[in-house]
C-alpha cells in the first residue's frame, strides 16, 4: 500500500479520513500528537520531559517529535503502509522527514490535501457539540448528526457541550496559521509530482476518489 500524508485545514476530515482507511485497508494511522502523548504517560526521563512540556503549554521540539517519529517507523506494523495525520505542517519538517525514509529506505508515498469550503470547516467547528459523558460528537449546524434531542447525546443521554475553542475568532486564527504554513508545503510536494487534492465534502465520496489514487 501506498503511505499517505494527510494535509487538511482544522475540521476537513482527517481523522474521519484516517478512520476509514484502517477499517478497510489496515492502513497504521500515525498522529505526531499521540505520539507525543502516550510517551508523556511513560516514567522515562524523555516522558517526563515531554510531560512538563505539554502541562506548561510549551511546544514540543521539532528534534523530539524526529525522534519519536523514526523509532514509531521502525515498528514492523508500518511496513504495509501508513498514514501520516498532522505532520510534516512546515517545509523544514517536510525535509527532515524525508532524511529519515531515507535512512529506513521507505518510500515517500502520496500527498494528500483535503479540500473543504471555508465556510462548511466554520460550520464544522462552530456547530460542534460533545458528549460529556461518552464523547461521542454531534453538530448542530452542519445538518449532519445533529441530536434528536437539544444539548443531549442520543447514544447515552449525557448533556452536549461546546468546546471553549469552538468559536469562529478561534477558527479564523487557526485557519490562517494553516494557510500561511502548508503553502510552502504544498507548492513543495506539487513540484515533486505526488501531490494530489480531493474534496473532503462529502466523506463517501472523499474515499472512492482515495482509492483510485491507491490504486493507480
Amino acid at each position: 500500500m501506498k503511505n499517505i500524508i494527510l494535509i487538511a485545514a482544522p475540521a476537513a476530515g482527517k481523522g474521519t479520513l484516517s478512520e476509514l482507511l484502517v477499517a478497510k485497508y489496515g492502513y497504521v494511522h500515525i498522529s505526531t500528537g499521540d505520539l507525543l502523548r502516550n510517551v508523556s504517560k511513560e516514567d522515562t526521563e524523555l516522558g517526563r520531559k515531554i510531560s512538563n512540556m505539554l502541562k506548561n503549554g510549551e511546544l514540543v521540539t521539532d528534534e523530539i517529535v524526529f525522534e519519536l517519529l523514526e523509532d514509531r517507523l521502525k515498528k514492523e506494523d508500518t511496513f504495509k503502509g501508513y498514514i501520516l495525520d498532522g505532520f510534516p505542517r512546515t517545509l523544514s519538517q517536510a525535509l527532515e522527514y524525508e532524511k529519515i525514509i531515507n535512512r529506513l529506505h521507505r518510500d515517500l508515498g502520496i500527498v494528500i490535501v483535503l479540500n473543504t469550503e471555508y465556510d462548511t470547516l466554520k460550520k464544522r467547528i462552530i456547530g460542534r457539540r460533545l458528549c460529556s459523558n461518552c464523547g461521542s460528537i454531534y453538530n448542530v449546524l452542519t445538518g449532519e448528526n445533529v441530536p434528536k434531542e437539544e444539548n443531549t447525546c442520543d447514544k447515552c443521554g449525557g448533556s452536549l457541550y461546546r468546546r471553549s475553542d469552538d468559536n469562529e475568532e478561534s477558527f479564523k486564527t487557526r485557519y490562517e496559521t494553516y494557510l500561511e504554513k502548508t503553502s510552502p508545503l504544498i507548492e513543495y510536494y506539487k513540484e515533486k509530482g505526488n501531490l494530489f487534492f480531493v474534496n473532503s465534502d462529502n466523506k463517501e465520496a472523499m474515499l472512492k476518489e482515495i482509492e483510485v489514487l491507491l490504486h493507480d
